[in-house]
């Protein structure tokens, strides 16, 4: 087995041991689910908040969004890769000083 495939199997197990402490984030891992997408959760939440808005416009509704879901994103990240900034900014696609910048304004910072 290669250390990389060594690696894979050691962080599924540890996202076991992460859902086994927290079952409300449990998900099926092969995609076959008949949960609700996160999509359709999103348009959910939006189409209530503008029902809420009663008339009124919204403002920097981009940023309220984004603040919303990246705080949850990168938590649950973070703790997938143990606080690992390296693994967790792979995971995510970024650049790790993107990371650490992000981490710092959501107060994430170790």
């Amino acid at each position: 087995m290669t250390a990389e495939i060594g690696d894979q199997l050691d962080m599924t197990a540890k996202h076991r041991a992460h859902l086994a402490r927290r079952p409300h984030l449990s998900r099926p891992i092969n995609g076959h689910s008949r949960e609700i997408p996160l999509r359709d959760h999103t348009e959910q939440a939006l189409s209530t908040y503008f029902d809420s808005l009663n008339g009124h416009r919204p403002g920097r509704l981009y940023d309220l969004v984004m603040r919303e879901v990246e705080l949850p994103l990168f938590q649950a990240v973070m703790d997938y890769a143990d606080g690992n900034q390296s693994r967790a900014a792979t995971i995510l696609g970024i650049n790790r000083g993107t990371l650490r910048k992000k981490l710092r304004e959501y107060g994430l910072a170790s």
